[in-house]
């Protein structure tokens, strides 16, 4: 029986069939649907009847977790005095960038 795991935007997960790890990187209540990057760059999007039939654990971001977005310092900006944690980090300044 698949493990329930809430999908979490900028949390990462480990799938068990794929033996991949993903980010949530977006979640649209409204149509029911989550969005994972694989780090390869892989997009997917899952309707949540999908989500809960996966075997999902909880797994801890890349060491190198800006590798399939070719991220970099610059591409950032000056607002950060330190690198980003996560894909989460990095949205969050782009969505605040838009306002």
């Amino acid at each position: 029986m698949a493990q329930e795991l809430l999908p979490l935007r900028g949390h990462w997960y480990k799938r068990s069939d794929l033996n991949t790890i993903f980010e949530v990187v977006a979640i649209d209540d409204d149509d029911g649907t989550i969005e994972v990057q694989y780090f390869g760059g892989e997009i997917e999007e899952l309707d949540l009847h999908s989500w809960e039939l996966l075997e999902l654990s909880q797994a801890a971001p890349p060491e190198d977790w800006s590798g399939a977005l070719e991220v970099d310092d610059y591409t950032l900006g000056d607002e950060l005095e330190l690198a980003p944690g996560s894909l989460d980090d990095v949205l969050n300044i782009i969505d605040s960038n838009d306002h």
